[in-house]
Formats: structure tokens, C-alpha cells, sequence
């Protein structure tokens, strides 16, 4: 036998898996296409909406601005968009429909309350800025009941969050709660974090996964071109890498060290919480943390003659002026311990210095605030992580 022949009888083969492999898959969604429509638990057909998917918003973003901060280490760069855009647009509300009591997410998402506004908490899970939208289509209305259990196996891929939210027939987009009756789902996965963006592998294994847990559901995602979510992950990542800015104010003891335990108590009584790691944190008065101290030793050391303040900077809010107040602890701090507040290099940092950094750090907040960013916001704590 030639190897024409072979060749061509080792094609014939290709061929005809490839046909049998065909069928075998248009067979499987027909059969998958009959059970939903069949199911003896299947929505009401009374329930369905006609109302078109909610379409993907794209943020724009442009790097390349001087940071204030640069002295401070931090290159960050301008992260714009050309108008801010909305999660989603309203529809009508149903006005026989009553709104399910919200359940939060599995874990608490980074900015807000109990008493956050479910609608609120949509667009705070599911954001076009930092997020890759993901429409998932259902025929007719789900169920928040039947759908959670499928919903809850894809919660994050590496370490990026995913979050669920539907469009309820009172009007407004919500998370997934039970009780809940849903016209349309979306699927948000997190571009970036203070460590990664996005990545190809991640992306291939949610879209996947979101595959699966769309049959199952009985939902058809509308996944976005893998290309422009890279592009866009990568940019978003280069403004977190950029934007994460830690101030740090060193105390250097002018005589002895001082003791572990006399410097806890010291501590406690200035107002820090003792953290398992042996950090201590100043408490925000809103549940958050305003700035940190570190002790610069082991827990098992028995006394250090050098503490550390640092504040987070994307992480609080302007209108806490975080700064002022770590500076201010700084100071009580000196005299309660006899120390000397000095920079990363042992030379002591004068008052002029430090209101030469409060005013980078203004300008560093007013660049977030213009980035649609604002520090110590929901979508800076989801990013600062």
C-alpha cells in the first residue's frame, strides 16, 4: 500500500469521527433543549420578559499621566474614562412583582452595609469599569432558588471574583437571592487585583466553567472576545500597579528599646487593635482600618527600638485624611515613647517635609477621583485587595 493511499485512508478517518463527534454534540443539546423545556419544575411561561440583553459598557482608559506620588516610589499612571458609565438601564417595573430581601454575597463585598440598596449592591458586584460583563440569556423567567446552588460553584478563577446579578421582574437589577424571579443574568469576573490582571488560562477556564453552569441552569452565555478582555485586563492592572501607594512613618527610639509588653500596653492605650500577626491596626471608626504599625520583629522578640505606621493609600477614603491622622498619632506617639519620627534612612522627617507629602498625597486623591477610582471607595477596596 502507497503512502497516498495511507494518507488518504487516514484522512477518511479524520473525516468521519469529525461527523460522528458533530452529531454526537447537536444530539446532546437537543436532548439538553427537551429536558428544560419538559422539566416538571420549569418556569411560567406567563413570567417571560422580551426585553433585550443589557449590553456590555467598555470603559476607556488612557495611561501615561505623572503621578504626584513619584517621589514616593509609585508611578502610577491616568486611568480616564471618556464618560462614566452606568451598570445597567432600568427597565419598567412589574407592578405586581414584590422585591426579595437581599442575600449578600458569599463573602462581604469591600464598602458596604447590610443597609446597602440591593440595586446599589448590583452595581457595585457587577461593574463595566473593573469587571468583564458577561450576559448569560434564559428563555423566559428563573428562579433564584432553583439557579443559586449552580451559581455558587463558580465563585472566583485564580484569584479573581466572580459575582452574579438578574434583572428581577420588579424592575431592578439585584444579586441572586432566593425568592428572587429573574428575566435576565449577568456574570462579572474581576480584570485585575493588586497583584494580577486577568489572564488567558483564567479566562479559557471561566468561560468553561460558566458554560457548564449555564446548562445546567438553562442559561446561554454571551462571552466576549478574549482579545479585547486581555487588552483591557492588562490596562487595568498597569493603574493598580501604578496607584498602589503605601505611605510609611518610622518612629526610632532615642534611647533604650523598648519592651514588647510596656510597648503593647502603650499601643492598646492609644487606640490600636492587636492583630494575630503581631501588627496592630487603628480603626477607622467604620468598621475599616484607617492606618496600621508594625513592630519590625518576630513575635517572640522581646523588645524593638523601631515602629512603623503605614497607610494604605487607595485603600481610605480623602475626607478620613488618613495621613493627617497617622502623623498625628506619630507625634503622640513620640512623646509618649520618647522617640524621633525619621524616614526610611534614619534622618529625622521636619514638619515642612511631611506637609510636602500631605500635599502629594491631595494630588494623588484628586488623580484617583478623576480616574472614576476614588480611594477608599467599593471599587478601590475590590482593586486594593
Amino acid at each position: 500500500m502507497t503512502d497516498l493511499q495511507m494518507s488518504l485512508i487516514a484522512a477518511a478517518g479524520v473525516f468521519v469521527a469529525g461527523v460522528f463527534s458533530y452529531n454526537k454534540w447537536q444530539e446532546y443539546k437537543a436532548r439538553k433543549s427537551v429536558e428544560r423545556a419538559f422539566a416538571s419544575d420549569h418556569d411560567d411561561v406567563l413570567m417571560r420578559s422580551g426585553e433585550t440583553p443589557v449590553e456590555r459598557q467598555e470603559p476607556v482608559l488612557d495611561l501615561g499621566a505623572e503621578s504626584p506620588l513619584a517621589p514616593l516610589d509609585v508611578e502610577p499612571g491616568s486611568f480616564a474614562m471618556d464618560a462614566p458609565a452606568p451598570n445597567v438601564a432600568p427597565a419598567p417595573a412589574a407592578p405586581a412583582a414584590v422585591a426579595a430581601a437581599p442575600v449578600a454575597p458569599a463573602a462581604p463585598l469591600p464598602g458596604t452595609t447590610p443597609d446597602t440598596p440591593p440595586a446599589e449592591l448590583a452595581e457595585s458586584l457587577v461593574d463595566p469599569l473593573i469587571d468583564c460583563l458577561i450576559p448569560l440569556s434564559v428563555e423566559g423567567a428563573v428562579r433564584g432558588d432553583k439557579i443559586l446552588p449552580a451559581l455558587h460553584t463558580l465563585r472566583r478563577v485564580g484569584n479573581k471574583p466572580i459575582h452574579f446579578i438578574g434583572f428581577a421582574v420588579s424592575g431592578d437589577w439585584e444579586p441572586i437571592v432566593h425568592g428572587g424571579v429573574y428575566t435576565k443574568l449577568q456574570a462579572g469576573v474581576q480584570m485585575a487585583t493588586r497583584t494580577t490582571a486577568l489572564n488567558e488560562i483564567e479566562y479559557s477556564e471561566l468561560v468553561t466553567r460558566l458554560r457548564a453552569v449555564g446548562d445546567e441552569i438553562g442559561a446561554e452565555p454571551e462571552v466576549p472576545d478574549m482579545i479585547e478582555v486581555m487588552s483591557e485586563a492588562r490596562t487595568l492592572h498597569r493603574f493598580v500597579a501604578g496607584h498602589d501607594a503605601q505611605l510609611g512613618v518610622n518612629l526610632a527610639a532615642n534611647g533604650a528599646p523598648w519592651p514588647i509588653t510596656t510597648l503593647i500596653a502603650a499601643l492598646e492605650a492609644q487606640g490600636f487593635d492587636v492583630r494575630p500577626d503581631g501588627r496592630f491596626a487603628m480603626p477607622d471608626g467604620a468598621g475599616g482600618v484607617l492606618y496600621t504599625l508594625s513592630t519590625n520583629v518576630t513575635l517572640g522578640a522581646d523588645a524593638t527600638n523601631r515602629l512603623t505606621l503605614l497607610l494604605d493609600v487607595p485603600c481610605v477614603a480623602p475626607a478620613r485624611d488618613g495621613f493627617g491622622a497617622m502623623v498625628k498619632c506619630a507625634k503622640e506617639l513620640t512623646a509618649r515613647l520618647d522617640a524621633t519620627i525619621v524616614d526610611d534612612f534614619e534622618q529625622p522627617l521636619s514638619d515642612a517635609a511631611l506637609d510636602e507629602i500631605k500635599g502629594q498625597v491631595a494630588e494623588f486623591y484628586q488623580e484617583m477621583e478623576a480616574s472614576d477610582i476614588p480611594a477608599g471607595s467599593t471599587r478601590a477596596l475590590r482593586l486594593f485587595v
